[in-house]
């Protein structure tokens, strides 16, 4: 599966600092992990499936880049507070995992997210349970106090909703 140019975009769009850290949430084989290594940052990657895992860490070697990746169920593992300035979450979606996320952002820093909502099931592929499928707006309430840069939820091609948004310093 190719990047989201979503995703790839705005990861563009992101300056990092030389110490800065990202991780790729839920990063099957790294498609965006790979990114946020190309673009400078030190990048991190956590899935659920150990060989999804090792796949993007040799990815990433073969460019001569680091990825830290880790398995873990992230239904029981909790994420490292303020450990991140940038987090990126696609087609994944475990509602009791966003106070973990929202802690695990440093002041300043960013999540981009891009997930199915309920419309997706209209369209004949992709998930259909509701535990999968966010409902309309539902993305956006999750960063309640946090700076929205963008926020859209499209029915076509795919019934996403993607958000980019920035945590308060204080």
């Amino acid at each position: 599966m190719s990047a989201s140019p979503f995703v790839a975009g705005w990861i563009a769009d992101l300056t990092p600092s030389a110490s800065a850290r990202a991780l790729d949430l839920a990063m099957g084989r790294g498609r965006h992990a790979l990114i946020l290594a190309r673009e400078g940052f030190q990048t991190f990657g956590v899935d659920v499936k150990a060989d999804a895992v090792r796949d993007a860490v040799r990815a990433a070697a073969l460019e001569h880049l680091t990825i830290r990746g880790w398995c873990a169920d992230l239904t029981t593992y909790p994420l490292p507070a303020e450990a991140f300035d940038v987090v990126v979450v696609t087609r994944y979606l475990q509602r009791n995992l966003f106070p973990s996320l929202r802690r695990a952002v440093r002041p300043g820093g960013h999540v981009i997210y891009e997930t199915f909502t309920v419309l997706q099931r209209t369209l004949g592929s992709g998930p259909t349970s509701p535990d999968h499928l966010l409902e309309t707006g539902e993305l956006r309430s999750y960063f309640d106090g946090w700076h929205v840069l963008f926020s859209e939820e499209v029915a076509a091609p795919e019934a996403v909703a993607r958000l980019v948004a920035r945590k308060p310093f204080a």
